[in-house]
C-alpha cells in the first residue's frame, strides 16, 4: 500500500439504495488504488449483506466499521428508518475521522431524505449535516464536470425565492466566497477570470427584461473587481457555461439551482461531481440519487463514484494545506 496517497473516506449512504454497491465497486478498481487509499465507512451488517447479495468481494478493501447494526433487516428500494440511521451514522463517523486527520477527504454516496426523516433526523441532506457536524455554517457548493466548474449563489430555494435572493450584498458575498474557494482548491485564476451568470434572458437587455443585472449584479461585480478579484460579468446564461467549458473563464458563479445543474449535467451527467467547500476537509459527492428502482440488482453504474473519489484525491492535500490560510483570508 502506498502511504503517500491521500486517504478518501466513503460513507455507505442509504443501504436500501445503490450507495454501498457503488462504493465497493469503485474502491475495488486498480485505477483508484493507484491514486488514493479508499476507506469505506459504515455498518458491518450492511457491507456484509451487500457483498453477499451482489457477489461483491470485500477482500483487500479498507473498511472502517461503525457501531450501527441493521441486523440484515433491510429491503432494497424502500424507505426505512434503520437505513436512514445507518446512513446518518456513517456520515457522522466520516466527518469525525476527517476532523481528527485520520482521512484526508470524503466522497459521499447517495442518501434518502425520507429515510432520514423516518429515523427522526430532520436535516435535509449531506451539506446541511456536515455543516452541523463541523460547525461551519457558510459553505459553498461547486460542481465540477470535466473542465467546467460551476459555483452556486443559491441552492435549495424555489425559483421565485431564488430570484428574490439576488441582492447586491448576496452577489458580492457570493463572488468573494467563490474567489476564496478557488484559492482553497489551489486554482490559479489570475490570468483567467471567473464569470458571473446573468439572471434574466439576454442579461436583462439593460432593463427591458428585468432590472437585477443593472441594479444588483453588475454593481457587485464592479465592486469585486475594485477589490482585486478577477471576475467579469454578468454574462448571458445561455452562453457563459459553454465559454467556461472551453477555457475562456476559470469558473462560473450560477445564480440559482437549476441554472447551473442543467449546464453541468447536460455536458456530462455521469461526471458531474459536487464539492462542498469551507469545512476543515473537502467533501465530494456523486450527483445522483439512491436509485431505489435498481438497488439490489448489481447493475448500478459507478462512474460518478469513481470520479468523486478521483476529484477528492486531486484536491485533498492542497485543500488541507490551504485551509488555515483560507480561515485568515480577508480582502
Amino acid at each position: 500500500m502506498n502511504n503517500t496517497l491521500p486517504i478518501i473516506g466513503v460513507p455507505l449512504g442509504d443501504p436500501a439504495g445503490i450507495g454501498p454497491e457503488i462504493a465497493i465497486k469503485a474502491a475495488s478498481l486498480e485505477s483508484i488504488k493507484n491514486i488514493a487509499r479508499v476507506r469505506l465507512i459504515g455498518s458491518e451488517d450492511v457491507f456484509e449483506a451487500v457483498s453477499k447479495n451482489l457477489s461483491l468481494s470485500l477482500k483487500d478493501l479498507d473498511i472502517h466499521y461503525v457501531e450501527n447494526s441493521v441486523n440484515g433487516s433491510f429491503e432494497y428500494g424502500k424507505i426505512q428508518a434503520n437505513c436512514g440511521r445507518a446512513a446518518y451514522d456513517a456520515i457522522k463517523e466520516a466527518a469525525k475521522l476527517a476532523i481528527n486527520g485520520e482521512i484526508d477527504a470524503i466522497a459521499t454516496t447517495p442518501i434518502n431524505k425520507e429515510s432520514l426523516r423516518a429515523a427522526t433526523i430532520n436535516t435535509i441532506g449531506h451539506t446541511e449535516l456536515l455543516s452541523e457536524f463541523t460547525k461551519t455554517p457558510n459553505l459553498m457548493t461547486l460542481f465540477q464536470t470535466n473542465s467546467l466548474r460551476v459555483f452556486f449563489l443559491t441552492r435549495h430555494l424555489s425559483l421565485i425565492d431564488a430570484c428574490k435572493a439576488i441582492t447586491y450584498d448576496k452577489v458580492l458575498s457570493g463572488i468573494i466566497e467563490t474567489y476564496k474557494s478557488m484559492i482553497l482548491l489551489g486554482i490559479d485564476n489570475s490570468s483567467v477570470p471567473f464569470a458571473v451568470a446573468g439572471l434574466n434572458p439576454h442579461n436583462g437587455e439593460h432593463g427591458l427584461f428585468g432590472l437585477e443585472e443593472e441594479d444588483f449584479i453588475r454593481p457587485a461585480i464592479i465592486r469585486s473587481a475594485q477589490m482585486g478579484i478577477p471576475v467579469v460579468g454578468p454574462l448571458p446564461a445561455d452562453s457563459v457555461f459553454y465559454q467556461a467549458r472551453i477555457g475562456k473563464y476559470s469558473a462560473v458563479l450560477s445564480l440559482y439551482h437549476d441554472q447551473g445543474h442543467i449546464a453541468t449535467k447536460t455536458y456530462d451527467f455521469d461526471r458531474t461531481i459536487s464539492l462542498t467547500i469551507g469545512m476543515p476537509f473537502l467533501r465530494t459527492s456523486v450527483d445522483h440519487g439512491t436509485a431505489f428502482d435498481i438497488a439490489g440488482q448489481g447493475i448500478a453504474q459507478f462512474v460518478s463514484m469513481e470520479q468523486a473519489i478521483k476529484i477528492a484525491a486531486d484536491y485533498a492535500f492542497i485543500y488541507k494545506e490551504k485551509y488555515p490560510e483560507f480561515l485568515k483570508f480577508n480582502l
